[in-house]
């Protein structure tokens, strides 16, 4: 089913097609997750992958032929991961949860060329929505997969990748894209034969959502315990009072997009300034207890402000059973640091690295079935007041990403946001981008204190 042609200030769409699984798959309804269906997963996470040019696709009949290997194997990957070409929906019978209606309906496919250079990507966007093209059909009603392909005027490429949240977390969506990477390129490797054949897939994936839902007792869930609960057990779903007009800050001002590089030098120069004869932190607790303080502080807040840093902790090992490895699904939870600005800027990095290293550690299997329970029986839900919401992309297998083009020079978001994102950097290992949009007050401040590493 072609769709309509469009023009655009730098990017023209050559083609949007619709992609349906190359063989038959399953008819049915798939139950999502309690985890799966929270109000804050029910939108489109948008990755983005530059490529270089290559010797396969340096003239336009192998960009051509390099485009038509990739829709063949878009139609194979569907195949296994079927329900990605289905349609979600809200249940009809009034709980609140989803489901999958699976009838092959498809993903979404686009071809477009555009007039940026791979040069472009190697700093900051000018602003949040810059490379929004990218990624072209992003509208409330697109499907749970979108894949555009863009042809940059210097013979690189971008992939554009949308992909419905309440669907897969990033870890799934990692293993997804690799598996469809790898079709791509075996497609190459075979020189473009279009192999039907089945493909093992590593991770197989694993479907399941029924394994994270608990039956729990309906033992003292009056409101007004389950509140004192969740002040004293989820400070992740707890209000906090809004002393400063807080969301104004993000709605009211432009925000301005920064793209800094720790790399292992820095990393380490973090945990020296926080260790202590008593404990020693991660890359990710200081760093991100430095990214914290260092926005925290520059948006000037009231001292007495409460503050939370909130952050996806991957629960596939920590759940009992544990996980099977290709479960694709939302199998994270969210870990809360909070305290006051006052206390965040005075105590320094060992005490807001201790806070993010708690509430690391505080998630086990119990705390795992209750949030499924707050989730599930009071549909709780994170609030927007006081919150830094950070997440971490060098973890989940995306720079691995190869298409037959190598690996990818860049992986990012589609647009750049007041969510933090750690970003995996091209043949550093150990080192991490941090991008995050701030309001233009913000910048300045927060540039100079996020690259001091030390105050």
């Amino acid at each position: 089913m072609a769709m309509a042609m469009a023009m655009t200030n730098s990017i023209h769409v050559k083609e949007a097609i619709v992609v349906t699984p190359s063989e038959p798959t399953p008819n049915r309804v798939l139950s999502l997750s309690s985890i799966d269906s929270q109000l804050f997963l029910r939108f489109t996470i948008e990755y983005l992958f530059v490529y270089k040019q290559t010797s396969t696709t340096s003239s336009i009949s192998q960009q051509k032929s390099f485009t038509a290997r990739v829709k063949h194997a878009l139609s194979r990957v569907l195949v296994p991961y079927y329900p990605l070409a289905g349609r979600v929906r809200s249940k009809p019978d009034g709980s609140g949860l989803l489901e999958v209606v699976c009838r092959a309906q498809g993903a979404v496919f686009i071809e477009a060329e555009a007039n940026h250079t791979i040069n472009d990507f190697e700093r900051a966007p000018r602003s949040v929505t810059q490379w929004r093209k990218l990624l072209s059909v992003m509208d409330k009603g697109a499907p749970p997969l979108v894949i555009q392909l863009t042809w940059l005027k210097d013979g690189a490429a971008t992939i554009g990748v949308g992909i419905n949240h309440c669907l897969c977390d990033g870890i799934g969506t990692g293993e997804f894209l690799n598996s469809f990477a790898e079709l791509v390129s075996i497609q190459q490797q075979q020189r473009n034969v279009m192999t039907k054949g089945n493909i093992v897939f590593k991770p197989k994936p694993i479907w399941d959502r029924h394994l994270l839902e608990y039956s729990t007792p309906r033992v003292n869930s009056s409101l007004t315990n389950h509140h004192h609960h969740h002040h004293q057990y989820h400070p992740e779903f707890n209000r906090v009072p809004d002393l400063c007009a807080f969301m104004n800050r993000f709605t009211n001002e432009r925000l301005v997009p920064t793209s800094i590089v720790f790399d292992n030098r820095k990393l380490n120069e973090l945990k020296r300034l926080s260790e202590s004869s008593s404990s020693s932190y991660t890359s990710f607790e200081v760093l991100s207890a430095h990214i914290w303080r260092s926005w925290a502080r520059s948006l000037n807040l009231p001292p007495n402000q409460i503050l939370k840093l909130l952050f996806s902790v991957n629960i596939r090992q920590r759940v009992k059973p544990s996980l099977l490895s290709g479960y694709y699904g939302n199998a994270f939870v969210l870990g809360c640091a909070q305290t006051s600005v006052k206390d965040l800027i005075d105590k320094g990095l060992r005490y807001a690295s201790e806070l993010v290293k708690r509430a690391k550690e505080k998630i086990d299997h119990d705390y795992v079935k209750s949030v499924v329970e707050s989730v599930s029986r009071y549909k709780a839900s994170p609030d927007s007041v006081g919150v830094l919401i950070l997440s971490q992309w060098s973890r989940l297998g995306l720079e691995r990403v190869d298409f037959g083009l190598g690996k990818p020079v860049h992986v990012g978001p589609i647009c750049c946001d007041r969510y933090c994102l750690m970003l995996p950097v091209f043949n550093q290992t150990d080192a991490v981008r941090v991008m995050l949009a701030v309001p233009t007050s913000a910048f300045e401040k927060y540039d100079t204190l996020v690259k001091a590493g030390s105050y």
